[in-house]
Parts: structure tokens; C-alpha cells; sequence
């Protein structure tokens, strides 16, 4: 982990990131409520953590064709395994 000043400028740089990678999403769909969180470490320990107020978790799946059957990543399987919430799993493009 970086020192404490340049984890707070890390912060900044990615909430400001997320900000502007959501801004074409708010204007297609601006009847949905969208909150940003904008967190340091994994996307599962941060989407297990958060399930805990949740009333369903959806996470995402690439379509990838595989011989043994579809497969889902490494964070959609955390979650699915330690959330407090329900899990739904969207496959997308």
C-alpha cells in the first residue's frame, strides 16, 4: 500500500475516473439513481462488503464460449460465495 498522501491522491484521480466514465451512462438513463463509491482494494472484498446492506448484488459475466461449459471470473465467483445478499449474475458483451 502506498503512504497515506499518495493513497489520498490515488483516491482523488480514480473517483474523478469513475465520475466521468458513468457521464454518458447518466445522460442515457437519467431516471436511474447512480451512487458512486469509489473504494482502494478488490472488486469482490469491496462488492462482499457492501452486500451486507444490499437487497441483491449483480455482477457481470463476458460471454466467453469455453468447451467445459460457461465460467464465471474470479470476482463474480467471491461474491457469489460470500455475500450476504442475494447474487445475480448478467452475462453482457
Amino acid at each position: 500500500m502506498p503512504p497515506q498522501a499518495e493513497a489520498d491522491q490515488f483516491r482523488v484521480i480514480e473517483a474523478e475516473l469513475l465520475t466521468e466514465a458513468l457521464t454518458g451512462w447518466r445522460e442515457k438513463y437519467p431516471d436511474v439513481v447512480v451512487v458512486e463509491d469509489c473504494r482502494v482494494g478488490t472488486g469482490s472484498s469491496a462488492l462482499v462488503d457492501l452486500s451486507a446492506d444490499a437487497a441483491l448484488v449483480v455482477v457481470g459475466r463476458r460471454r466467453r464460449p469455453n468447451r467445459s461449459g460457461m465460467r464465471i471470473g474470479p470476482v463474480a465467483h467471491a461474491v457469489l460465495h460470500h455475500a450476504k445478499a442475494p447474487v445475480a449474475v448478467v452475462p453482457h458483451d
